[in-house]
């Protein structure tokens, strides 16, 4: 499916969107700004098999022709811009893609749409080149960007632009969403939407990652053990953490919401609230253990680790002195 009404959140934006298309002001180019991860091609594709659909109003029929071309994305006027360098959108891919094709008329639409993602790749030269488009573009064309940065856009190409900012979902949606549209049980429903962060795509990814899972159970086993481990146990903890360096700040996120949850359960003594709560003996010795300054020292040190390791600092100095942080306090 692909309607509006499958974007998870976005009100704002579904509904800017939504009135375009009815009153029939639909600008010539968008920006489309968010997350990597958070939906901007779902909401890009919707946005244009909206445009191009034969039947009324704003929603798209999904079973007319043009709608079923652009569910396949065949649709001959929805026009997806590619670069074969994958971190450079070049002058010559916006000139070929972009301005020399906006001059032949739709094959069969009314509209014909460019969607260029990751706009925040496109050199100052492939910006300024599609800027002399943006300045005169036929009355059928609409430019959709999508980015994760607006920042790495030229003014002039912003000022052109009508700009819709994605949002973090809310939680509860998230939530919802993962329970009852991919089955997944509400303990990992709650780890997955805490580590999401209101992003829709990280939650699903997360949420079949068997990596991700093998990276909550390594950090989760250490957390419940730390406080009996001898120097040797911890050296051989930071070696098995090591396995997992390009997924270290999964990591250190995972060891941060465990001591935000032994913080939260140390003020409240309530185990509704916590991520973890199937630990909860756990959580609850290490509540016990610590005080609030300890744990406030704890969440501090994984903010310097986090902080040193993209600095490029030694990574087994940088966990040791974690670790040792994490027993001490």
């Amino acid at each position: 499916m692909a309607k509006f009404t499958d974007i998870i959140g976005q009100e704002q934006l579904k509904e800017q969107i939504r009135s375009a298309i009815d009153t029939d002001k639909v600008s010539h180019a968008y920006v489309i700004s968010g997350e990597k991860h958070a939906g901007k091609e779902f909401i890009a594709g919707v946005f244009a098999m909206a445009l191009q659909c034969e039947g009324e109003g704003a929603e798209p029929c999904q079973t007319c022709d043009s709608c079923r071309k652009a569910l396949s994305k065949n649709h001959p006027d929805i026009i997806r811009l590619t670069h074969e360098k994958p971190n450079t959108i070049g002058v010559d891919d916006i000139r070929t893609q972009i301005n020399n094709d906006m001059g032949i008329k739709p094959y069969s639409g009314p509209r014909k749409i460019y969607i260029i993602n990751e706009g925040e790749k496109m050199t100052i030269q492939a910006q300024n080149a599609l800027l002399k488009t943006l300045e005169e573009p036929p009355s059928y064309g609409v430019i959709l960007i999508l980015t994760t940065n607006v920042n790495a856009l030229l003014p002039t190409i912003v000022s052109r632009c009508v700009v819709l900012h994605m949002k973090p979902v809310e939680d509860k949606q998230l939530r919802q969403y993962l329970m009852e549209s991919m089955k997944i049980p509400d303990y990992k429903a709650d780890i997955c939407v805490a580590f999401a962060r209101g992003n829709i795509g990280k939650a699903r990814l997360l949420a079949v990652s068997e990596e991700f899972e093998n990276i909550r159970e390594e950090a989760v086993t250490l957390l419940k053990h730390i406080g009996e481990m001898e120097l040797h146990e911890i050296m051989a903890a930071i070696k098995k953490i090591g396995e997992y360096k390009l997924e270290v700040n999964d990591y250190l996120d995972i060891m941060s919401v465990w001591y935000r949850d032994v913080l939260l359960f140390k003020a409240t003594n309530d185990v509704n609230h916590l991520i973890f709560k199937e630990e909860i003996q756990y959580i609850k010795k290490a509540a016990g253990k610590s005080d609030y300054e300890g744990i406030e020292n704890i969440l501090k040190g994984l903010d310097r680790a986090k902080s040193r390791l993209n600095a490029n600092v030694n990574f087994d100095l940088t966990m040791e002195l974690l670790l040792m942080t994490i027993r001490e306090s």
